[in-house]
This record gives structure tokens, C-alpha cells and sequence, in this order.
């Protein structure tokens, strides 16, 4: 859980799970941003911790935080990490099995986020930001639609970041050359991700990254076919190129990214006219097919969910 003692270094930057009933009333409802750090309890290899994206987040969420504490009137207040999320990597090679993976139904997820959406809605709050960096599309677009319901409901703005495409989001340039050659489609676990890990939780990497097999792919369907394999260890790319000061490059800049949106939305308000990245993955056949084989896996545990609650008498 992020707390004072780990994060703050600007004024007014608060995390919820610290505070009193008296010390939340106070908050000016007005110029004060909630961020809700997400993490995804996801396979990431035999090299990262599953809660790599959860690590992650909190760093990014922390950085935010941090600059909206620093602007004149304004105060960011930290919602404890939310463990949860939907697509897990293993789904890509169809593997819905898999240590380290433990993840929750769309549906589940979106529930979750329009609860919590109601909660800070009915008390007042006006500025939500969802601080969620997995790339899963079925997971993006029930947080948008979640954020689309606070924003239809309540007189204010809630945002998916990580929904939202900016080429400096997810286009960092961190790698020499010859390194990105080799890291190929580097979406999981591999040379860029093992590098963010090692900046920001070096202590839970494991030292044997350094001598990792790779799994180089060039797109989507490489990556399927490389992880449909039965000895495939739960990453891509190659983890043996990482380096902390990729890490650094990355965190930074995407922190940079991150807090101009933030302040953006604040200044401005209006967000629709940048694309959804959830929306922009479906032009992919692809993505289409994982996404669509993941929400049939989806309907199986819901089916077998409600034979057990209708055999109780619960349903």
C-alpha cells in the first residue's frame, strides 16, 4: 500500500487509507484529485513478481500525485492500489490457466470501478483518475465504461488514463538501437518491463534475467504462436537486455505523460476527441481474436458461478 512515509515529496498529497472522517470532509471537493493506482495480479515469467503492474503503477501514481500537490490550491489524494484486472498475458497463447495469473470477469471489474465511482461521486468529488498501465483492450473499455458512467452521472471527470492513446504514453524511445532490434514486440515482461522493474523495485527482480532465452516476436501473431508452446515461460522479447537506466528513461517520461493529461483534464475538461485505446486495438483481427476467445473462457467460470449459487438456493 503506498503511505505518507513512501511517497510523498510534495504538500497536500494524501493517502485516503490514512485519513479520518474529519480530515476527509475537509478536502475542497473542488481542487482535490483522487488517483486510484490499479494492478493487475498477472503472470510476468519466472523473472518479475506477479504484481509487477501494481509496482509500477504505485511509482507512477506516486510521481502524479506529487506534481498536482506541488500546483498552487490543488491537493491529490491516494486511493489504496486496486488488485485487480482482467487479460492476463497467458491469454494471448489461450493458456486461461496459469501461476501467477489471477484475475477477475470484465464485468467484475467494471462492477468494481462504478462502485467506487458512486462512492466518490455521492460524497462529492469531481476529478478521478484510474492509474491502471495494462494493455489488455477488454480490460481498458470496462474502465472507460465505468468512467463514462461517473462522468454521465456526477458533475465531474473521471479518466482511464492508459485508456486514452498518446504516442508518448506508449511510444518511449528507451532502448539503444541494437537493443530494440533484438526486444522485437516488446509487450510483456521482457526487455522494457524488466527494465521498469528494475528502476523501481529492483530487490524483487530475479538475478537470473541476465541470462533469459528470448522470445522475440515481430506482431500479434508471432506472439500467439510463441506462447501457444508448452514450454513458453510467460514472457516475450528479452528480458537479458535490461538495463535500470531503460527504466529510468521509461518512468520518467511516462510520468511526464501521465501528469500532462491530468492537466489537461483539469484546465480543459474535454477528452473526446483522443482516442480510445481499447477502440483502436479492435482494428486488429488479432486482438479481436484473443479478446473474443477470453470472454468465452469469461462465460464458463460465470456459468459455472451460477450452477453452484442456483444448486445453494443463492441465485
Amino acid at each position: 500500500m503506498i503511505t505518507k512515509s513512501n511517497y510523498q515529496t510534495a504538500p497536500r498529497v494524501y493517502s485516503l487509507a490514512e485519513l479520518n472522517v474529519a480530515q476527509i470532509q475537509s478536502l475542497d471537493r473542488d481542487k482535490t484529485v483522487v488517483l486510484i493506482p490499479g494492478g493487475i495480479l498477472e503472470e510476468h515469467g519466472p523473472y518479475l513478481p506477479c504484481f509487477t503492474d501494481g509496482y509500477i503503477n504505485e511509482r507512477l501514481t506516486c510521481d502524479v500525485a506529487n506534481a498536482i500537490g506541488s500546483r498552487p490550491g490543488w491537493s491529490a489524494l491516494i486511493f489504496p492500489t486496486i488488485p485487480l484486472g482482467t487479460g492476463g498475458a497467458n491469454e494471448i497463447g489461450e493458456k486461461y490457466i496459469f501461476p501467477g495469473t489471477y484475475t477477475v470477469r470484465t464485468t467484475t471489474l467494471r462492477t468494481v470501478f462504478m462502485d467506487l465511482a458512486t462512492e466518490l461521486g455521492e460524497q462529492g468529488f469531481r476529478w478521478i483518475f484510474i492509474v491502471h498501465l495494462h494493455g489488455a483492450p477488454n480490460h481498458n473499455k470496462v474502465l472507460d465504461q465505468a468512467c463514462a458512467y461517473f462522468n454521465d452521472t456526477y458533475e465531474g471527470r473521471m479518466v482511464n488514463l492508459a485508456g486514452l492513446i498518446l504516442p508518448s504514453l506508449f511510444e518511449v524511445a528507451s532502448m539503444t538501437e541494437e537493443d530494440q532490434k533484438a526486444a522485437g514486440f516488446d509487450v510483456h515482461a521482457g526487455t522494457e518491463e524488466t527494465s521498469w522493474m528494475l528502476f523501481v523495485q529492483p530487490g524483487l527482480v530475479d538475478p537470473a534475467y541476465k541470462e533469459a532465452i528470448p522470445y522475440r516476436g515481430e506482431n500479434w501473431d508471432d506472439l500467439r504462436q510463441i506462447s501457444k508452446a508448452p514450454n513458453w515461460l510467460g514472457y516475450f522479447s528479452s528480458p537479458a537486455n535490461s538495463k535500470v537506466s531503460y527504466g529510468k528513461i521509461i518512468t520518467e517520461k511516462i510520468a511526464e505523460a501521465l501528469t500532462a493529461l491530468v492537466f489537461k483534464v483539469l484546465d480543459e475538461g474535454d477528452l473526446d476527441s483522443i482516442p480510445r485505446y481499447a477502440e483502436l486495438m479492435q482494428e486488429s483481427a488479432s486482438n479481436i481474436a484473443i479478446d473474443g476467445t477470453a470472454l468465452e473462457e469469461e462465460v464458463r467460470r460465470q456459468q459455472k458461478q451460477d450452477e453452484w449459487l442456483k444448486k445453494r438456493g443463492l441465485g
